[in-house]
């Protein structure tokens, strides 16, 4: 199929719905002057809905330009995939970081969002995964991904830790130590394509029959999208935590980090009714992507610095709440590399109880 189907695929008309909406409701708001909380949300959930679909139409292109390349099905999954349902947080953090010179407090909203993001995918998305499908775990993906996921959460925390904010010497770590990690996949890919042959049709591309036209129009035009609505999401979800004297890292981690981990809880729901490890998989890649990549380009463009103000809220609350439920999950992995419903639940109330953290935070601050 060419250029004249792609413009009747549905996702290609609800990302340019979401688009003509959020041109239409800004132009409605700066011509009658009008600037309430109401519009403002309004516009910031057209751009999460944007930033969502661009992301998905970019990854079915770069997916499938990828497939016609010759690559295993296998390596497309642990490197493409990731980085494409990644793609949202790498532009809302990278968009925000470019605004840290003039808004400073932006900085917790990146930094807040991506351990949220982290957060979210390791507790009540993999939990809600397991509760509708208990799974079995490959041992592979826990001895390899599992523990490069740990570490390269490790790292990111004692890169905040240590004077509090992330330099670019250390984002530029953090990115080589990712081209490192995916330079070993490709320098390995016959290995991983044996050892993983027999779950290779469950990261398949959707639409495969496209023409080559096709899928580089998805890329463009779906890269193009996400980093409008990207830009669009920061400034809005800044002006609601100003409006509603929320701190700004409450709403990266909480509205931001389970906004942008949509496209890893929908492949992940998917994968789970078809296959016993391309789940787990598809949220441990994620989680190698957010703390390396996402965030180590967001600090390559500015510098980011821990304000006073979300001090104690990212350094007492989200980065201890990160790196138990990752530690709680891969614990969980490991006992008999099986996955049970109640280990499902047991992730979901740890997500609870980091909200309820976050807005007890918000009302009468810290116990000490």
């Amino acid at each position: 199929m060419g250029i004249p189907e792609l413009l009747h695929f549905q996702t290609m008309i609800t990302t340019g719905a979401l688009f003509l909406g959020i041109i239409g409701v800004s132009f409605l708001s700066d011509s009658t002057g009008t600037n309430s909380l109401i519009i403002t949300l309004v516009i910031a959930c057209l751009a999460l809905g944007l930033l969502i679909f661009s992301a998905d139409f970019f990854i079915e292109g770069a997916k499938g330009l990828a497939r016609r390349g010759g690559l295993p099905e296998v390596i497309i999954g642990l490197t493409i995939v990731s980085i494409g349902t990644s793609l949202p947080e790498i532009l809302v953090t990278t968009t925000a970081a470019a605004d840290v010179a003039s808004k400073p407090e932006v900085a917790d909203f990146a930094i807040g969002g991506i351990l949220g993001s982290i957060f979210v995918q390791i507790t009540l998305i993999l939990g809600l995964v397991v509760v509708n499908k208990g799974l079995k775990i490959r041992e592979s993906w826990l001895k390899r991904d599992g523990l490069i996921m740990l570490l390269a959460v490790l790292i990111l925390t004692f890169f905040l830790l240590t004077g509090y904010t992330l330099e670019r010497w250390e984002s530029g770590i953090l990115v080589l130590l990712y081209i490192i990690y995916i330079t070993w996949l490709l320098m390995h890919r016959k290995d991983i394509k044996l050892e993983e042959e027999e779950i290779e049709e469950d990261v398949g591309v959707r639409g495969s029959n496209w023409s080559i036209a096709a899928y580089t129009i998805m890329i463009v035009f779906g890269l193009a999208f996400a980093v409008f609505a990207a830009h669009h999401l920061v400034e809005y979800a800044r002006l609601i935590a100003i409006e509603l004297n929320v701190p700004h890292a409450i709403v990266g981690a909480t509205v931001s980090g389970i906004g942008t981990s949509l496209p890893e809880l929908t492949i992940a729901l998917m994968a789970a009714k078809r296959s016993q490890g391309v789940a787990i998989g598809t949220l441990i890649g994620s989680n190698i992507t957010d703390p390396l990549l996402s965030i180590g380009l967001a600090g390559l463009v500015h510098p980011l610095a821990i304000t006073p103000a979300g001090f104690e809220l990212i350094v007492y609350i989200i980065i201890p709440f990160t790196l138990l439920g990752c530690i709680m999950a891969l614990l969980m992995m490991r006992t008999s590399y099986e996955f049970k419903k109640w280990e499902g639940y047991s992730l979901i109330i740890m997500y609870i109880a980091f909200i309820i953290a976050q807005l007890a935070y918000n009302r009468y601050g810290m116990p000490f």
